[in-house]
């Protein structure tokens, strides 16, 4: 399975949109700026996380405790979603700076902090279950967690989507885009 292209392609579905936009109280048109954005944006983070051994070990820990969601029927997880696994998922992904990044994410897609809150927390047990499911197939170790993320950048790459978003949000180019997502965003929305 082609991670990326299942999440995204799932994730944009109309039906996907909706329950988001339900959830969440936004629009699905925001909705969809904000998982196009959202969703390498997680990627990414998890990589730059996996490049400690401790990071990968602990990211091998969490995908095992996922590699049973169901996220095939993305419209079913997504009406059974554990939101405070999702905050805990996020403040794992982007330690210390999870608050910021949905605050600018927020700022910069005309959302408010609490549906940019809703929505990622939905996101990401979804992106998790999808790795963890591949974790489970492919019988990775923490190497190839490594290696299937590294492959995952580099899928996003060719069909332009991590490309996208690394450009909008590595402006000092240092490969970490936290530093960087306020100042870029918004010149990409407001055109």
């Amino acid at each position: 399975m082609d991670i990326l292209k299942f999440i995204v392609d799932q994730i944009n579905s109309q039906s996907a949109l909706n329950k988001l936009s339900q959830s969440s109280g936004a629009k699905p048109d925001k909705v969809q700026q904000l998982t196009q954005l959202g969703i390498p944006a997680l990627l990414q983070a998890l990589g730059r996380n996996t490049s400690t051994s401790e990071g990968a070990a602990s990211l091998a820990k969490a995908l095992d405790q996922h590699k049973d969601d169901d996220v095939e029927n993305v419209e079913g997880f997504l009406n059974n979603v554990n939101t405070d696994d999702g905050a805990k998922i996020l403040q794992h992904i982007f330690p210390g700076n999870k608050d910021r990044v949905q605050k600018n994410l927020a700022k910069q897609t005309g959302l408010n902090t609490g549906q940019v809150s809703s929505i990622m927390t939905q996101l990401a047990p979804l992106l998790l279950g999808a790795l963890g499911q591949q974790k489970k197939q492919q019988n990775l170790d923490v190497s190839g967690i490594t290696g299937l993320l590294s492959s995952l950048s580099n899928q996003g790459n060719k069909s332009g989507l991590m490309d996208v978003v690394n450009k909008l949000l590595d402006s000092d180019n240092d490969g970490n885009i936290i530093d960087d997502i306020s100042s870029k965003l918004g010149r990409f929305f407001k055109k």
